[in-house]
């Protein structure tokens, strides 16, 4: 019978070896169900990126995993541990059981490549015995998925807007069919109304594909919507982990109730700070 658990990492460390040495991840601890979407909050610089980076082998020095293990337990009822696994081995299993979309989705697209071949590269690496016409149709169908449109096959990144860009990215993301989907800052740089319409994209696809979801954020309102469970992190440890609504009604860590604070509220009471800027104004 397949484990309801689909990631289990334990103790993950990972350190910056420069002078002095920086403890980016220390000794995280979590767990991941299939078909969850677990939020990963926290300020800038506090390790999100890095553990996400790190859980996929990713990490370029100077940055070295020091400890911990992170157990991917595939739906064939194989468990992984991701940290032993060679560059090839590493290689294959990207993409095809855990992909991620990146923060900055212009950066991360290819400027001189029309978004067809962007795609296709991912079933050529990985799908080899797909034929070219089939390829091409898979890349068309992705488009369509993410309500991008087949009709953009040939268009470049800059042809793209942000929403659109986001969207491909999530296309590339979803081809393999992945069990793990990891999202660094998905909306980033977006106006709201694109944020929204992204949200709600990636919760149906969720629905209709059953893959979990790793989603990084410092926008801790947002995890609140989207999340089953949310992680608050903090200088490299995760202080607090509950469920969405747990953590807002019951915060246990200072630092979390400071994070909920710091958001302010549409119809309450202006703070002191906003009040005393005011009136030094």
């Amino acid at each position: 019978m397949t484990s309801d658990i689909l990631l289990s990492v334990a103790d993950f460390s990972v350190v910056y070896d420069v002078e002095p040495p920086v403890e980016a991840v220390r000794e995280v601890s979590f767990t991941l169900r299939r078909g969850e979407i677990l939020g990963l909050a926290g300020e800038s610089g506090c390790g999100k990126t890095t553990l996400a980076y790190g859980i996929q082998r990713l990490l370029k020095p100077p940055a070295v995993i020091t400890g911990g293990s992170a157990l991917f337990h595939d739906e064939s009822g194989d468990v992984v541990d991701l940290t032993r696994l060679d560059a090839e081995q590493t290689r294959r299993f990207r993409w095809d059981k855990i992909s991620m979309v990146f923060q900055g989705a212009m950066n991360a697209l290819n400027p001189v490549l029309p978004i067809g071949a962007q795609l296709g590269d991912v079933f050529t690496t990985h799908r080899p015995d797909l034929g070219r016409r089939e390829r091409i149709e898979q890349c068309a169908a992705l488009l369509d998925l993410v309500g991008v449109g087949r009709d953009r096959l040939r268009s470049y990144a800059h042809e793209l807007s942000g929403g659109m860009r986001q969207r491909v990215m999530i296309a590339m993301a979803l081809a393999l069919k992945p069990q793990l989907m990891i999202m660094d800052e998905p909306t980033t740089a977006l106006d709201v109304l694109v944020q929204r319409e992204i949200l709600l994209q990636i919760s149906e696809l969720r629905k209709a594909f059953g893959f979990s979801v790793i989603f990084i954020t410092h926008d801790l309102p947002l995890l609140l919507e989207i999340s089953d469970r949310i992680a608050i992190m903090r200088a490299g440890r995760i202080v607090e982990l509950d469920t969405a609504s747990q953590l807002y009604r019951d915060p246990q860590h200072d630092y979390t109730r400071k994070l909920l604070a710091s958001f302010p509220s549409l119809t309450g009471e202006r703070g002191d700070f906003v009040r005393g800027e005011r009136a030094a104004s």
